[in-house]
């Protein structure tokens, strides 16, 4: 009987260091305000590696608030933007910039889209240049324009000359 009295006690001191480890520490800003504009303006250009559609200024996840501190510190640590991008940069590679580089890597990205609507508008003109060649062009014969007069005629309210 005394050892169930102790059983609840002993699962929460096993699970109470796992709640620990799920609380997200809150971030401190930096007293300094310089700091904290160059943060701001440099994690709009940084994207969230773990929600990949925001940049580090928007995102609320857990990594962006890390990668946040780091740039932090290392703005405190006087490095310029440009070093901390390269340091971010060859840590994460290019995915963590919010607008990549053009470069030879990513051509692809940047001007595939250009060159598929080209490729489709030739597509496009040469289907409809083969469809009107196909299309013999002659007049009509005497007696189709009859016809065709007749059958305008016919119609209800329709005058032809």
């Amino acid at each position: 009987m005394t050892r169930l009295r102790f059983l609840p006690i002993l699962l929460i001191c096993l699970i109470a260091p796992f709640a620990k480890a799920q609380v997200q520490e809150e971030e401190v800003p930096s007293d300094d305000p310089a700091i904290e504009a160059r943060l701001t303006n440099l994690s709009k250009e940084l994207r969230c590696l773990q929600c990949q559609n925001q940049t580090l200024a928007d995102s609320p996840a857990g990594l962006a608030a890390d990668l946040r501190r780091e740039i932090r510190v290392q703005m405190k640590a006087g490095k310029s933007d440009q070093e901390i991008v390269a340091f971010l940069t060859q840590r994460y590679g290019d995915f963590i910039l919010y607008k990549p580089r053009v470069t030879f890597t990513t051509y692809l990205l940047w001007f595939g889209p250009f060159v598929l609507l080209l490729g489709g508008l030739y597509v496009l003109f040469s289907y409809i240049k083969q469809r009107r060649d196909q299309i013999p062009e002659k007049p009509l014969t005497a007696d189709e324009h009859r016809r065709a007069e007749e059958l305008l005629a016919s119609l209800p309210g329709k005058e032809t000359t």
